[in-house]
C-alpha cells in the first residue's frame, strides 16, 4: 500500500467518530453486496456443469440448471435490494451529527476566525462537502469495499477454473493498478481546487446578493456578473480538466479488460483445442470474467468519489480543528450578587496576526464604571473605540492586562455567564431571519410580554405594531426589509430587553433621525440610572446621556471626566467634541 494510499485512510478514519453508529448497518450493506457479487459468480459454477452436460448429451440436466440460475439471479436482486435499504438512512444520520458539529464549532470560535475566512468557504464546507460525505458513506464506500472484494474472490475463482488461463488475465489487468496509483496523484490535486473553487464562487454569490443594493445603486451589476463569470469559468476549467483526468483512467478500466479477455480467450481455445480444459470450464471461465467486468469498470469512478471524499474530510477538519484562543476556564467562577461594576486594568491589545514592531491598538486602557455609572467613550476614527467595548465580551482576547466584573476577572467566567451580565448593541445592526417577537428577546428569550413591550418603547420600535403581522412578522434576512433606522431601534431593544448589569452601546443612533434620536436619548436616560453602561460616541448628543466621559487617543485614556471638566481641561477633547459638533450639524442639514 503506498503512502499516498495510507493517508487517504488515515484521513477517512477520522470520519469514525461521527459515523459510529451507522458502522453496523454500513458493514451489513458491504456483506450485501458481496452478497449480491457472490450470487452472481455463482451463476458461471452452475453453467460450467450445465454446458459440459449438453455437450455430452445429457439434456434432462437443462431445467434444473436453468431453475437454479433463476433461483441465483433473484437472490442477487434481493440482496441489492437489502444493500439499499441498509445504506440509505446512516449516511444522512452521519451527515445531521456533522452539520451539527461544525454549525456548533462555528459558532464557539472567536471573532477573529470568522474575519479571516470567507462565508461561502464556510457554507461549502457545512452543506456541499457533507452532502458528498453522505453519498460516499451510503453508496461510495459500500461499492468501493464489496467490489474489491468481489474482484478478489473472482479472481480466485478464475484461477480454480484453469491456472493459466487466470494468470494470463491476471497479469493482463495489472496496469489497471498502476493507471488507478497515478491516477490518485493527478486527481486529488484538481479535485481539491474544485472544491475551493466552488466556495470563493459561493462567496461571490453571498456578497453580491446581500450587496445588491449598493451594485444596483452604483450602476455595477454588469461588473459584478463579469467577476462572477470569470471565477465560474475558472471552476468550469477545472471541473473540465477533472473529468479528463476521470475519463483517463475510464479509458484503462475499460480497454484492459477487454484485452484481458480477449488474451484469455485465444489462450482457452487452444487449451479446448488440446483437450485441456474443458468446454463448460471455457464459458464459466469467461461468464465469471464478466461478472467481473462491472465491479473492475466502477474503480475509476468510486476511486474518484473516495477521493473527492477524502478532500471533503480535509476541509470538514480544517474547521473543526482550527485553534479556538478564547476558552472557558476548567473550572468558572461566577459573579455572586451582581452589581455591574466594570474595571480595565492596563488593558493592552494587539490583533494576533499584527506585527509585533507594531504599536497595539489599544495601549495600557485603566478605567473604572462605577454601578449604575454610565460613560462615554469618545475618540477620534480608528482610535480604539469599538475594538475596546468588543473585548468587554470577549469577542476578541485581551494581549495583556484585565477587564474585570464586579471584582472578577471576566477570562475567569464562563462566556456564557459573561455575556449574561452585558449586552451590546452595535452600529451595525445585525437582525435575523425571524419574527420581530424573536429578534428583541434573542438575549432574553423568557421574556415576558411587558419586557418586550417596555424594549421596543425605549427604542422607540412601535412601528412594529404596524408591520403585517405586528411583532410576528417575518423581517427577513438580516433585516434587510427594513431600514437602517428601523434595524438600530430593533438592535437597541434586543440589548435593552436583554436586562443586563451591564449595557455597551456602540454607537447604536448613528441611522436615527434628530427627532427619534431624541425621544430614544430621553426613554435611554431612565434604563442607564439602573444600568452601568459604556457608550461609544460620535455625536454631542449622545455625549449628553452619559454621567462621564473618557477620551481614547492612540489607544489610551488621555482624559476623564465630566463633559464640562474635559472641556475646561483637554485641547484634544475640545477639537474631538468639536468634530463630532460639526459632523452632527452637516447630518441635520442633510437631513
Amino acid at each position: 500500500m503506498s503512502s499516498s494510499d495510507t493517508k487517504t485512510i488515515a484521513v477517512l478514519r477520522r470520519l469514525l467518530p461521527y459515523a459510529k453508529s451507522a458502522i453496523p448497518r454500513m458493514t451489513m450493506g458491504i456483506l450485501a453486496a458481496v452478497g449480491a457479487h457472490l450470487f452472481a459468480l455463482a451463476i458461471p459454477q452452475m453453467l460450467q456443469d450445465l454446458v459440459n452436460s449438453l455437450v455430452s448429451g445429457g439434456i434432462s440436466a437443462l431445467y434444473p440448471a436453468v431453475g437454479l440460475i433463476l433461483l441465483l439471479g433473484v437472490m442477487e436482486a434481493g440482496f441489492v435490494l437489502l444493500r439499499r435499504w441498509l445504506v440509505l438512512t446512516p449516511g444522512t444520520f452521519v451527515e445531521s451529527k456533522m452539520r451539527n458539529a461544525i454549525y456548533e464549532r462555528l459558532q464557539d470560535l472567536p471573532v477573529a476566525f470568522h474575519d479571516r475566512w470567507p462565508s461561502g468557504q464556510l457554507l461549502s464546507r457545512a452543506v456541499s462537502d457533507l452532502g458528498l460525505l453522505r453519498r460516499w458513506l451510503s453508496f461510495g464506500l459500500v461499492l468501493f469495499t464489496g467490489n474489491l472484494i468481489t474482484i478478489i474472490v473472482g479472481l480466485i475463482i478464475l484461477f480454480t477454473f484453469n491456472f493459466w488461463l487466470g494468470l494470463i488475465f491476471f497479469c493482463a489487468t495489472i496496469p489497471i493498478w498502476i493507471a488507478g496509483f497515478l491516477f490518485e496523484g493527478k486527481f486529488k490535486t484538481v479535485a481539491r481546487l474544485s472544491q475551493d473553487q466552488s466556495g470563493d464562487l459561493a462567496t461571490r454569490v453571498e456578497e453580491a446578493v446581500h450587496g445588491v443594493r449598493v451594485l444596483k445603486s452604483f450602476g455595477r451589476g454588469s461588473f459584478a456578473a463579469a467577476q462572477f463569470s470569470d471565477e465560474a469559468s475558472e471552476l468550469k476549467s477545472t471541473e473540465l480538466k477533472k473529468a479528463k483526468t476521470v475519463a483517463s483512467i475510464w479509458l484503462y478500466l475499460i480497454l484492459i479488460p477487454e484485452i484481458a479477455i480477449g488474451l484469455s480467450m485465444l489462450a482457452g481455445v487452444w487449451l479446448v483445442a488440446q483437450g485441456e480444459v474443458s468446454v463448460g470450464t471455457l464459458v464459466a471461465f469467461f461468464a465469471t470474467a464478466m461478472v467481473l467486468r462491472w465491479p473492475t469498470e466502477s474503480l475509476g469512478f468510486l476511486l474518484s468519489f473516495t477521493l473527492e471524499a477524502k478532500t471533503a474530510t480535509e476541509r470538514f477538519f480544517e474547521v473543526m480543528d482550527s485553534i479556538n484562543t478564547i476558552n472557558d476556564p476548567e473550572e468558572p467562577k461566577r459573579v455572586q450578587d451582581p452589581k455591574g461594576l466594570l474595571e480595565f486594568d492596563q488593558v493592552v491589545f494587539r490583533y494576533p496576526d499584527a506585527p509585533q514592531s507594531a504599536a497595539p491598538l489599544i495601549d495600557g486602557v485603566t478605567l473604572r464604571i462605577e454601578p449604575g455609572e454610565s460613560v462615554a467613550l469618545i475618540g477620534l476614527t480608528g482610535c480604539g473605540k469599538s475594538t475596546l467595548t468588543a473585548l468587554t465580551t470577549r469577542l476578541h482576547e485581551v494581549t495583556s492586562g484585565s477587564i474585570r466584573i464586579d471584582g472578577v476577572d471576566i477570562r475567569d467566567l464562563s462566556r456564557r455567564e459573561l455575556r449574561s451580565h452585558i449586552a451590546m448593541a452595535f452600529e451595525d445592526a445585525t437582525l435575523f431571519s425571524s419574527s420581530v417577537r424573536e429578534n428583541v428577546l434573542l438575549g432574553n428569550p423568557t421574556g415576558s410580554e411587558e419586557d418586550l413591550k417596555q424594549a421596543l418603547e425605549i427604542a422607540q420600535a412601535q412601528f412594529v405594531y404596524d408591520l403585517p403581522q405586528g411583532l410576528d412578522t417575518a423581517i427577513g434576512e438580516e433585516g434587510l426589509s427594513l431600514s437602517g433606522g428601523q434595524r438600530q431601534r430593533l438592535a437597541l431593544a434586543r440589548a435593552v430587553a436583554a436586562k443586563p448589569k451591564i449595557l455597551v452601546l456602540d454607537d447604536p443612533l448613528s441611522a436615527l433621525d434628530v427627532d427619534t434620536e431624541a425621544l430614544v436619548e430621553d426613554a435611554l436616560r431612565n434604563v442607564l440610572q439602573e444600568t452601568t453602561a459604556l457608550i461609544v460616541a460620535h455625536r454631542p448628543s449622545t455625549v449628553m446621556l452619559a454621567d462621564k466621559v473618557a477620551l481614547l487617543e492612540a489607544g489610551k485614556i488621555t482624559a476623564f471626566g465630566t463633559h464640562q471638566e474635559l472641556l475646561r481641561s483637554s485641547e484634544h477633547y475640545r477639537y474631538v467634541i468639536t468634530s463630532l459638533d460639526d459632523e452632527q450639524k452637516e447630518r441635520e442639514v442633510n437631513l
